[in-house]
């Protein structure tokens, strides 16, 4: 298959906390975003690199190198990627991977699971099956449990056949959590694939450290 990713880094992630948004942080001394690009990169399997980005990003942006194509995002995180995927409808693809910018550690054993799993479903997303008890609360009170069974966690790259996710895109008119969901609401079949525990997405102030824990441990085996 020929595969693009569409990385999405147009939000402005305020629980993270900061004086600029989370996707361009300093992480061990570059910038989160660069750290998921630089990924992708290092697994030369993507024909393209698509990064949605915020008007106000532009001298950010300048610090991403060459060979990606920046595409700008809207004021959804679902029209972003549907302006992202007409910017590449022409060339070609067969697949495209969607992924979430602040989340630097994507790994190629889950890539190639998602890979696999194309070769059979038009879609695909990995996700970790929850097994902490779930309670329901109200202010600092539980209120009742919740069952766990057939609940999961869902991760990012989600990966489709391309025709069919930029076609789901165009009819959907809402925004939404994911591409799973604009997905399921054209009406396919989306297999889920084992994710992995250290593609954390950053989301609050500690994330970071958890990420440099993450990034630390991963220097020191190479």
């Amino acid at each position: 298959m020929t595969r693009a990713v569409i990385i999405t880094a147009a939000g402005r992630g305020t629980r993270a906390g900061g004086d600029v948004p989370k996707q361009w942080q300093m992480l061990m001394g570059k910038p989160v975003l660069q750290h998921t690009i630089d990924a992708f990169r290092a697994m030369q399997m993507f024909s393209q690199i698509v990064v949605t980005l915020h008007p106000d990003d532009d001298a950010f942006a300048a610090t991403l190198g060459d060979g990606i194509l920046r595409v700008l995002g809207a004021d959804t995180r679902a029209k972003s990627v549907k302006n992202a995927l007409e910017a590449i409808e022409n060339q070609g693809l067969t697949s495209v991977f969607i992924h979430d910018g602040a989340r630097p550690f994507p790994s190629r054993a889950m890539i190639d699971r998602l890979c696999d799993a194309l070769s059979r479903y038009k879609a695909a997303a990995p996700a970790l099956a929850v097994t902490d008890a779930l309670w329901r609360g109200e202010g600092d009170h539980v209120t009742g449990v919740q069952d766990r069974t057939g609940l999961f966690r869902a991760q990012t790259p989600q990966a489709f056949h391309f025709a069919e996710i930029l076609a789901a895109h165009r009819a959907h008119t809402m925004d939404a959590a994911d591409d799973v969901e604009v997905a399921r609401a054209m009406g396919l079949e989306v297999a889920i694939v084992a994710g992995d525990e250290e593609n954390i997405k950053i989301t609050l102030p500690g994330d970071f450290l958890r990420a440099e824990r993450i990034l630390a441990q991963r220097i020191k085996e190479t």
